[in-house]
């Protein structure tokens, strides 16, 4: 059952992609990924509790893709089903819910290119359902290590000039189609969280990127604004319900980022301001400031440090706790996700404090090696500041350009301060996860 689904979808998108002409500079691409990954959760996410076991299991992401170009248009398509192993039973005969991920479609956007392909000036418009990843990934990005990834229904306008680029994207949410009102439920099914602190779906979304590449780099702004339904909470049968209304929360961001290489030294900083609204209605005002120096001590090895800092806590009525958006956390703050991995840790922010070590063998090799030291940003009632610390040790192997692996162990030393604020009980000093993923991704381009 399981493989005649997948079979019937790569049908399809033979079937759909079979009806372009393929003349002229037109091309097909086609590309598959079977992702595994197995892990071992020992206090992954947040410290675990001492009475709780650890967990094991194994998770799988399988994705078909096709894209077309042809003249001023490209056009994409991805679809993906996740699952764990086991999640369904072998003789199921229906698609997953989607509250256990399953069957979807990850991408379908097409690309209109407005401008002649001659002309020195490329404007152009993305439209569809697409991955939205800028600069470093930090506020924006595809969050690719969840199996699951992260993607947006948008309009994305580009311009491009030489060393310029601009992007300007628009999306507006709407729960099904409806006769009358925009009531929007911003909670998204399953509980999943809509972005990296857990928080919920944005009903509006309008961001401006623009970016200019150097002898050493690049230099990007970012403004960012995201609206939230409003809601007021009712009481029926003595139980509290959220109910949406049509009005929302208005919540904006500016950044800064920076990255520069000179000679074999790599600098990295992101500056960051938030204010408005949350959706729930409370005034924010908070930064996140970031910075990272990396030097090449050989072709192989290179070392390096940064911190990272986000506010936290209130000031008067307004809070200061930084929201990082839609990015990619795992890459930032420790592998074990115990800070804006889709679930809030509280409203304290974050100090980071680490040294980084990549060591390059060979062509197929590469390792990682990476010390994080936490603090809180704020004070906490009852506990000092000290959030512990974190080791990370990762490995990857290409056996062929098609055939990776990757294997990682993480080590947390919890403090009693960031078990009160992950709000777990009687939870272990000592956390481990180690995981191993096999990523096979075969391609196929016709022209």
């Amino acid at each position: 059952m399981y493989n005649k689904m997948h079979s019937r979808c790569g049908t399809a998108m033979l079937l759909l992609l079979g009806g372009f002409p393929l003349a002229g500079k037109a091309q097909l691409s086609l590309s598959a990924q079977l992702r595994t990954r197995t892990e071992f959760r020992d206090g992954q996410g947040a410290p675990i509790p001492r009475s709780a076991k650890p967990a094991f299991f194994t998770s799988q992401r399988t994705r078909l893709s096709a894209g077309f170009t042809a003249n001023r248009l490209k056009f994409g398509l991805s679809v993906q089903d996740v699952r764990v192993w086991g999640q369904d039973v072998s003789t199921i005969n229906k698609i997953s819910t989607q509250d256990n991920n399953g069957l979807m479609v990850h991408e379908a956007w097409a690309e209109v290119r407005l401008t002649d392909t001659t002309a020195l000036h490329n404007l152009s418009f993305k439209i569809g359902r697409q991955e939205l990843n800028y600069d470093d990934g930090r506020l924006l990005g595809n969050l690719d290590w969840l199996q699951q990834a992260r993607r947006h229904d948008a309009l994305v306008f580009r311009y491009s000039s030489g060393s310029w680029s601009a992007d300007a994207g628009f999306a507006y949410s709407q729960n099904r189609e409806a006769g009358s009102g925009t009531l929007y439920q911003g909670t998204p099914p399953g509980a999943y969280p809509a972005n990296t602190n857990g928080g919920a779906m944005y009903k509006g979304l309008q961001y401006l990127h623009i970016s200019r590449k150097n002898a050493h780099g690049q230099i990007s702004l970012l403004a960012l604004a995201d609206q939230f339904p409003r809601f007021h909470t009712d009481t029926i049968e003595q139980k509290p319900v959220k109910t949406y209304d049509a009005d929302v929360h208005s919540r904006f961001t500016a950044a800064v980022y920076a990255q520069q290489t000179f000679g074999r030294l790599s600098l990295t900083g992101n500056m960051a301001y938030q204010g408005g609204k949350y959706a729930d209605g409370g005034k924010v005002e908070g930064w996140l400031i970031s910075g990272q120096a990396l030097y090449a001590i050989t072709p192989k090895l290179k070392a390096g440090m940064g911190t990272d800092y986000t506010t936290g806590g209130k000031s008067g009525s307004r809070a200061k706790a930084f929201d990082p958006l839609y990015g990619t956390p795992h890459k930032f703050w420790g592998h074990m996700d115990y800070f804006y991995a889709g679930n809030t840790f509280g409203a304290t922010g974050l100090q980071d404090y680490y040294l980084r070590f990549l060591f390059k063998p060979g062509a197929k090799w590469s390792l990682l090696a990476d010390g994080h030291r936490f603090f809180s940003a704020s004070s906490i009632a009852m506990h000092n500041r000290d959030y512990g610390w974190e080791a990370d040790l990762n490995a990857q192997f290409a056996l062929t350009p098609v055939i990776g692996f990757e294997a990682g162990y993480s080590y947390y030393r919890t403090t009693p301060a960031l078990a009160a604020a992950k709000a777990v009980v009687n939870a272990a000093r000592s956390n481990q996860w180690a995981y191993l993923m096999i990523n096979i991704k075969p391609s196929l381009l016709l022209k």
